[in-house]
C-alpha cells in the first residue's frame, strides 16, 4: 500500500488526538466502573473497525484484511499481557484509583517502543529478506515456550523485578508509600522515586519484551509499515479500559496461552514459507483470508474451552468445599453427642 507523507502525518495526528482524549478521560484518578470500561472498550474497537473499513474503501481489500488480521493478533497478545500487568499491580499494591494512570503511561511507552521496533524491523526486512527465517524461527520457538509454560505445574504468582529496575531503585531510592500521582518527592533533602514511578518503570521495561513477540508476529501477516503501526496502535488503544472490563475474567481464560502458541506457531510457519518462496522454492503461500480465519477460529475455540474448563473447575472446588463442610458438621455433631452421652 502506497502511503504518502501527508497520510502518515494525518494518521499520527489523529492517533495523538485519540491518546489526548484517552488521557483527558483518565486525568483525574478514580475507580473505573464496569459501565465506563465497557463503553470505552466498545468505542476503541468500533474505531478500529471503522479504520479497517476505511482502508477497504479508500485503499484495497488486501490492506484491510491485513489490518484486521494484525489487529486481532495484536489485541489477543495484548490481552495475554494483561496477566503480567495484574501481577505488577499486585506486587506493588497499587491503589485502585491510581491503576488507570499507570496503565495509561504503560500504553504510551508501549506505543513509542513499538514504533521504534517497527521502523527497525521494516528497515531490516527491506535490506535482508532472509530475516523472515529468523522471525519465523523465533515465533515457533516462542510458541513452544508458551506451551511449556502452560503445561508447567508451577504458576507464576508474583512479578519479579528485573535487574534494571532493581538498580534504579537502589540508585535513587523509593518512598515507603504512594503520594497521589506524584512520581518524585523530596525526603531528607534528597529527590527519590515514589512507588508509582517504580510501577510505571516496571510496566515500561516489560513492554520491551512484549514488543519482541508482537512485532515479528504482525510482520508475518503484512510487511506494510503503515498497517503494522496502525494495527499495533489500535490494539493498544483501549487496553487500559479492557483491563478493568475483564478483571477477574482474565483468570478464566485458562487456555489462552495454548491458543496464542498455536497462532504464533502458525504465523512462524507462514513466515518460513514466505521466506522460502522469496528464495525461489516452490512452496504454498498462506493467504490473508486463511490467516484471518485461522486466528479467529483459534481464539473462538480457546475462549469456549477456557470457559468450560473454568466452569468445571469451579464446580469441583464447590463440591470439595461442600464435602469438607459436611464432614466438619458431622464431626461436630459426633463430638456434641459424645459430650451429651
Amino acid at each position: 500500500m502506497d502511503v504518502s507523507l501527508t497520510l502518515w502525518a494525518l494518521t499520527i495526528l489523529g492517533l495523538s488526538a485519540l491518546i489526548a482524549v484517552d488521557f483527558f478521560i483518565g486525568r483525574k484518578p478514580h475507580d473505573v466502573s464496569m459501565k465506563e470500561a465497557g463503553i470505552w472498550t466498545a468505542v476503541w474497537i468500533a474505531l478500529a473497525v471503522l479504520f479497517g473499513i476505511g482502508l477497504m474503501v479508500f485503499g484495497t481489500g488486501q490492506a484491510s484484511g491485513e489490518f484486521f488480521a494484525g489487529f486481532i493478533t495484536e489485541k489477543s497478545l495484548s490481552v495475554d499481557n494483561l496477566f503480567v500487568f495484574i501481577l505488577i499491580m499486585a506486587k506493588f499494591a497499587v491503589p485502585s484509583h491510581l491503576q488507570q494512570r499507570v496503565l495509561l503511561v504503560g500504553v504510551l511507552v508501549a506505543l513509542v517502543l513499538r514504533a521504534i521496533f517497527i521502523a527497525a524491523g521494516a528497515a531490516i526486512i527491506a535490506s535482508f529478506s532472509w530475516v523472515f527465517f529468523i522471525f519465523g524461527a523465533f515465533l515457533i520457538y516462542t510458541a513452544w515456550k508458551l506451551i511449556q509454560e502452560a503445561r508447567s505445574d508451577d504458576e507464576e504468582e508474583e512479578f519479579e523485578e528485573n535487574r534494571l529496575l532493581k538498580s534504579i531503585e537502589k540508585r535513587f531510592g523509593v518512598a515507603d508509600k504512594y503520594h497521589g500521582t506524584k512520581l518524585f518527592i523530596r525526603s531528607n533533602g534528597k529527590r527519590i522515586l515514589t512507588p508509582l514511578m517504580v510501577v510505571m518503570l516496571a510496566i515500561g521495561t516489560t513492554d520491551v519484551l512484549f514488543a519482541l513477540d508482537s512485532i515479528p508476529a504482525i510482520f508475518g501477516l503484512t510487511q506494510d509499515p503503515y498497517i503494522v503501526f496502525t494495527a499495533n496502535a489500535f490494539a493498544l488503544m483501549g487496553l487500559r479500559q479492557l483491563y478493568f472490563l475483564l478483571g477477574g475474567l482474565l483468570r478464566k481464560l485458562v487456555h489462552l496461552s495454548y491458543g496464542l502458541s498455536v497462532i504464533l506457531g502458525f504465523i512462524g510457519v507462514k513466515l518460513v514459507l514466505h521466506a522460502l518462496h522469496e528464495t525461489g522454492v516452490n512452496v504454498p503461500v498462506i493467504s490473508i483470508p486463511v490467516s484471518l480465519a485461522v486466528i479467529c477460529g483459534v481464539l473462538i475455540v480457546t475462549t469456549i474451552t477456557s470457559l468450560i474448563a473454568s466452569k468445571k473447575q469451579a464446580e469441583r472446588e464447590a463440591a470439595a468445599a461442600a464435602e469438607t463442610d459436611s464432614g466438619k458438621l458431622s464431626k461436630d455433631k459426633d463430638s456434641k453427642d459424645s459430650i451429651e452421652a
